[in-house]
């Protein structure tokens, strides 16, 4: 359940651009504000239901955005990626020039 939750989150971070706002602020809510689907169901004057039934094409669409676009796999496989070279880095450069380099790097995702 954690590592769903995990991806979730990082789908949200991804493509929440590209949801409405009603889409945007239950995703919000359920999985970054830990809401029960209740507590959501009550602040919008809907059923526990609508708010499970929204919250679960939502997943799905989020899910659609990544195969077409892969940004979280493209994300996962970069951060594999600097993690190799900062182990390679740091076995030739003692001065820890690229190693410095590779953190910058780093830093702009």
């Amino acid at each position: 359940m954690l590592e769903k939750t995990t991806r979730v989150n990082y789908l949200f971070d991804f493509y929440q651009s590209l949801l409405t706002p009603k889409q945007k602020s239950y995703m919000s809510l359920y999985y970054l504000d830990d809401y029960s689907l209740g507590e959501i169901a009550e602040e919008y004057d809907i059923s526990r239901q609508a708010v499970y039934d929204n919250i679960k094409r939502t997943e799905a669409m989020l899910e659609q955005y990544e195969t077409k676009l892969l940004l979280f796999q493209k994300f996962q496989e970069r951060q594999q990626l600097i993690e190799q070279l900062k182990a390679a880095a740091f076995k030739i450069d003692h001065e820890r020039s690229l190693l410095t380099l590779i953190e910058a790097l780093e830093k702009l995702d």
